[in-house]
């Protein structure tokens, strides 16, 4: 279930794809851990990763789409091997993975664009080998963009000047092309956003410091009078608006298979350690919370691959008529980052002192995986978004035609066309309970679904009030069970489509009827929480069914992991 580079070969995609990812980890293998390490360390700058990036022509082939790239088989914007790519960067090192994801969202606002001469030089660019960059936030409110500072002001020969300053934009010391989102000064409200290109070589951009102690670059810059021509315009009015809040939407699903890759080489490194260690006259994993820690890390990062390889296929069949990849997007964000730090904080808890050393790789990712939850809106924002859809989903299902695996080499251009970001109320899903009845024989899938009913018992019988719709930090508190409900629906259609081992799948679920069970206690602690909620919560605590020997069999998977992988020298 786990990417291992010793055997690793995407056979699922087409041959050029193929050869750019596994030269992709064929390179950082080469490298070796020693470099990996101690560049880390010393916070150097990953030249050598965008000289290799830049000679195999990897940003260009998976960030052109196939109508900028003349023809090229190799170049189209593929959601299934971008992820693929990226857990692989995320299996390296955040760092590696962060000049690639700026790069994604600088181009977003680009390839929503029509102005053909700024898409042109954003596909010469990449030719060229060089990264992007997304100029959204600003110091003193982050990325909210109704309060934009930077300013563009008219000028006599058509154009602008822009004049502001821009903060956490990542790649904003090398960037070839800066996606700058600003407000025009004669225009106020909605009308007056502005969208433009900028190139960070330009003398009137000013690249201020390097706002992180880390080896990525996470710029400060200002732009002073900076000429802003009509050819690098790309979006105006409110199009500018939902051209930020598009990109963000293409942008925060590649955090999840990043999490995905960190914890999958920590797990590596942290099951061999473990396995390997004696203490007290005993293998350190025949201790019995040893073995249940690590078991529970290996549900939740499976569970993690499985809903979001799934994410993908409704990514690439999404439409028009068929937006139901914005609730499956946050949820990716949301919920697959915060597994992931529940996935190392359990192999830290095992590997203790050793998640310290600075010579190993568990230490970069117990310090990075905490960042994954904190991008492209924090989990609260994704959480409160995640709460629009939860009455369609849980009530008034539609019918859609199946959604197949989709690892075809087709170009996923609606993501580049999405159309105004609203109307996330009206979007519409298919029946959740019927990936639930396919898997009731599941012991424990059986269960998790009595919860999941309860939920729908809950809103029909004790919605919240208004007071309570009022209250974000109740309503987080029930976003998280709904959560949990659209989480465990993903995962058994992806169980369903691949195989996968039923006792795992029971083993998974054990751990979502724990998790339910741990929200529904939280929700009957909240103060705004009436008492017939309080009821409820306290009637929906479940025990899962335990079943020795199946988590024997899952723990067998487990300590195989160890000396499966390790990092050459």
């Amino acid at each position: 279930m786990l990417l291992n580079p010793r055997t690793y070969d995407p056979t699922h995609l087409d041959e050029p794809s193929r050869r750019l990812l596994r030269v992709t980890v064929d390179w950082f293998e080469n490298r070796g851990k020693k470099a990996l390490t101690d560049s880390y360390n010393t916070h150097e700058w990953y030249a050598d990763f965008l000289d290799f990036a830049a000679r195999e022509g990897l940003f260009a082939a998976f960030c052109t789409p196939s109508a900028d790239g003349h023809g090229d088989p190799a170049k189209r914007w593929d959601t299934a091997r971008n992820a693929a790519l990226s857990e692989i960067l995320g299996f390296y090192g955040l760092g590696y993975w962060y000049t690639w994801q700026v790069t994604v969202l600088g181009l977003g606002p680009v390839w929503q664009s029509v102005n053909p001469a700024a898409r042109a030089r954003a596909a010469q660019l990449l030719d060229d080998g060089h990264v992007m960059a997304f100029g959204l936030s600003e110091r003193s409110h982050g990325a909210d963009i109704y309060s934009t500072d930077l300013l563009l002001t008219p000028a006599a020969d058509g154009g602008f000047r822009a004049n502001g300053s821009k903060y956490y934009i990542g790649n904003g010391n090398v960037a070839g092309l800066v996606s700058v989102f600003g407000r025009r000064a004669d225009i106020d409200g909605p009308d007056g956003y502005v969208f433009f290109a900028v190139d960070s070589r330009h003398p009137a951009y000013h690249l201020v410091k390097n706002v992180v102690n880390a080896q990525m670059f996470v710029s400060e810059f200002r732009l002073t009078d900076y000429p802003v021509r009509a050819e690098d315009v790309l979006h105006t009015g409110r199009a500018a608006f939902d051209a930020a809040l598009n990109t963000v939407n293409v942008g925060k699903f590649n955090l999840c298979t990043a999490s995905i890759g960190i914890c999958e080489h920590a797990m590596f490194e942290a099951v061999t350690h473990a396995h390997h260690r004696i203490l007290y006259g005993r293998r350190v994993t025949d201790f019995p919370h040893v073995r249940r820690e690590l078991t529970d890390a290996y549900a939740r990062l499976v569970a993690m691959k499985l809903f979001s390889d799934r994410a993908v296929d409704y990514f690439r069949c999404a439409g028009p008529d068929d937006r139901r990849y914005l609730l499956f997007n946050p949820m990716t964000k949301m919920k697959v980052t915060t597994e992931g730090e529940k996935v190392v904080d359990l192999l830290w808890d095992v590997i203790a002192a050793k998640g310290f050393e600075a010579d190993t790789y568990f230490d970069k990712a117990a310090r990075d995986i905490r960042g994954l939850p904190k991008l492209e809106g924090t989990v609260h924002v994704n959480l409160a978004l995640i709460l629009k859809f939860m009455a369609n989903y849980l009530f008034d299902p539609a019918e859609f035609p199946p959604v197949p695996t989709r690892h075809d080499p087709a170009d996923d251009e609606f993501l580049f066309r999405q159309g105004p970001a609203r109307g996330l109320g009206a979007v519409r899903f298919h029946d959740w309970r019927a990936a639930y009845d396919a898997h009731a024989d599941v012991p424990n899938v059986a269960r998790f679904r009595e919860q999941a009913e309860g939920l729908c018992s809950l809103l029909a019988t004790h919605a919240p009030d208004e007071a309570q719709q009022q209250d974000l930090d109740f309503l987080l508190a029930l976003g998280q069970l709904f959560a949990l409900v659209v989480y465990g629906h993903l995962i058994l259609e992806q169980a369903g489509l691949t195989g996968l081992d039923r006792g795992l799948l029971d083993e998974i679920f054990d751990v979502a009827v724990r998790d339910f069970s741990s929200y529904a206690t939280e929700l009957h602690g909240k103060a705004a929480t009436t008492d017939g909620q309080a009821a409820w919560a306290l009637a929906h605590v479940r025990r899962p069914v335990t079943d020795p020997a199946r988590t024997a069999r899952v723990w067998a998977q487990v300590e195989a992991l160890s000396g499966a992988y390790e990092m050459r020298p």
